[in-house]
């Protein structure tokens, strides 16, 4: 059989002083630290075979992509289905104890976590990711892509293969910044998932994230 692999990344280290919560907002770019991890992520699959770079279209996921498409020569493919998810919170400091999650006027945003209420339903995410990675498994049939999406795309569309409930504790998010969630396919089958911290590990709600 054909062995192809996907690796989904999240994103690198975001400069944002202020904290919020910035989801699909632009001009949000990656922090020096981000541009170190993205550095970090491209040395190590240097060696890879590499042939083609997908990535969302925020600046954050395009600055992490331009150093793994440099090390290989390619052009980095836009995708808008690896986005971030929607959430109505955008733009604000939802952190515990001074966030807009202590305003009355909020709660009604929260009354359903299994969907959720407060953004993008969790299964057409994972529908979505499902779709971005099948495409790119099909474009580097043979040979290894990379994704650069967001940790909760990247962490909904891994519960998603591995048959787990959608919905899910945010603080247990297995998915550091600039991490790799590697999917392993024999021609079409997914055989396996290997997940990797190559830039180290990093607090799942850090508002740099």
């Amino acid at each position: 059989m054909e062995r192809t692999i996907v690796h989904m990344m999240r994103h690198g280290e975001v400069h944002n002083p202020d904290g919020i919560l910035y989801g699909r907002l632009p001009n949000f770019r990656l922090s020096e630290n981000g541009v170190a991890q993205a550095r970090t992520v491209a040395d190590v699959l240097a060696g890879h075979d590499i042939t083609h770079v997908f990535a969302s279209p925020l600046q954050r996921a395009q600055e992490t992509a331009t150093p793994i498409a440099a090390e290989h020569g390619l052009t980095i493919e836009t995708d808008d289905r690896l986005i971030e998810a929607e959430n109505v919170f955008e733009g604000l400091r939802i952190s515990v104890g001074d966030g807009a999650l202590r305003r009355p006027r909020h709660w009604a945003k929260l009354r359903d976590p299994f969907t959720p209420s407060w953004g993008e339903p969790y299964i057409q995410l994972a529908h979505r990711m499902l779709a971005a990675a099948n495409r790119a498994r099909e474009a580097a049939a043979g040979h290894e892509a990379v994704c650069v999406s967001h940790q909760l795309p990247v962490y909904t569309l891994r519960r998603f293969l591995e048959g787990q409930r959608l919905w899910h504790d945010p603080r247990s998010r297995q998915c550091a910044l600039a991490s790799l969630t590697s999917l392993m396919f024999d021609g079409d089958a997914l055989v396996d998932i290997v997940y990797s911290e190559p830039a180290g590990s990093s607090d799942p709600l850090a508002t740099g994230a």
